[in-house]
């Protein structure tokens, strides 16, 4: 735990399940990586590579992805409350039945991102990019989307109980 992996090479590496709980991957290249089950809580991977990463059901409470590249990632189930987003790419991102209560996602990019059945509750969308993401029966209540882009995306039965919209009016 608390690893100082800054900077390292992990491209494909294997860390299925790994205790990475605080670690420092800063600007560490995970690309490839099989990540799934990994517990990431804290960890630092602000501007960490984790395109094509596997970190289905992983937990990454709390983790700081600021400008994380996650194009593609397989982030299904994941656990990112209270994460920090903010400028990330995760565009293509799979993210189905994802907790991100309370991420911020300030300016994060999530076009064509699957968010089908997650959690969004008081996340931060300000400025966001969510053109044509998959947002079907995601629960946004309480979420901050002002500014965000949203053209195209699926809202099919989605929760905007007390949403600020992109507008800046409150959804009721």
């Amino acid at each position: 735990m608390g690893q100082d992996l800054s900077g390292q090479d992990l491209y494909r590496a294997n860390l299925y399940r790994a205790n990475l709980t605080g670690a420092n991957l800063t600007d560490a290249n995970l690309g490839d990586a099989n990540l799934s089950g990994a517990k990431l809580v804290g960890a630092n991977l602000n501007g960490a590579n984790l395109k094509d990463a596997n970190l289905k059901d992983a937990d990454l409470s709390g983790a700081k992805l600021t400008g994380a590249k996650l194009t593609g990632a397989n982030l299904e189930d994941a656990n990112l409350k209270d994460a920090n987003l903010k400028n990330a790419n995760l565009s293509e991102a799979w993210l189905t039945g994802s907790n991100l209560n309370g991420a911020i996602l300030i300016s994060a990019n999530l076009v064509g991102a699957n968010l089908k059945n997650a959690n969004l509750s008081e996340a931060w969308l300000t400025g966001a990019n969510l053109t044509v993401a998959n947002l079907a029966n995601a629960s946004l209540q309480y979420a901050k989307l002002s500014r965000a882009n949203m053209g195209g995306a699926d809202l099919t039965g989605a929760d905007l109980t007390s949403a600020i919209m992109p507008d800046g009016t409150k959804h009721e």
